[in-house]
């Protein structure tokens, strides 16, 4: 496992699944546990501290609302920390978002975009800060990348098919 993913709650796990494809398709492992900041504070800060000598080398929190946990998380690791707001409240995952990237400075967390955009992204941040020591990542990441590319190029010929077609 290089990648923790910590969920404040398990209602977050259909957005973080999201995060786990990515991570499989590069082939870095992940593991998925709940562990809420308020709820479960010791837990939280158990599994935060005892990371890296676990061989862990990001973590991410999701969490909605007033979303601690990424920042608790940061508090007691040395590892990186990425923060993925959820939309669990009213406000849509903008309280989140805030929470998340209002860290005090010292204890920085990347934030990424709030829901299923933001736990894509927060996998590839995962897997960009382990590609710095780890070419085999590295080469991984850079077909994922390639992969993308060869989408769009593809969906850019249907479009201009579609359109010549009209002519």
């Amino acid at each position: 496992m290089r990648v923790g993913i910590v969920l404040g709650s398990d209602s977050d796990l259909e957005v973080m699944l999201e995060a786990v494809k990515v991570l499989d398709a590069l082939e870095i492992g992940s593991e998925v546990v709940v562990a809420s900041a308020h709820r479960t504070p010791q837990r939280t800060h158990d599994y935060a501290a005892t990371a890296h000598a676990r061989g862990l080398g990001v973590l991410i929190g999701a969490a909605g609302g007033a979303a601690a946990l990424p920042g608790v998380l940061a508090a007691a690791s040395p590892l990186p920390v990425i923060g993925v707001p959820i939309a669990s409240t009213p406000l849509g995952g903008l309280d989140a978002l805030l929470s998340i990237a209002q860290m005090p400075k010292g204890v920085p967390v990347a934030t990424v975009a709030i829901g299923a955009w933001g736990a894509v992204n927060a996998a590839i941040l995962a897997a960009q800060i382990l590609a710095v020591a780890d070419p085999a990542v590295s080469e991984r990441l850079a077909a994922y990348r390639r992969h993308l590319a060869a989408e769009v190029d593809e969906r850019a010929r249907r479009v201009a098919e579609r359109m010549k077609a009209r002519e």
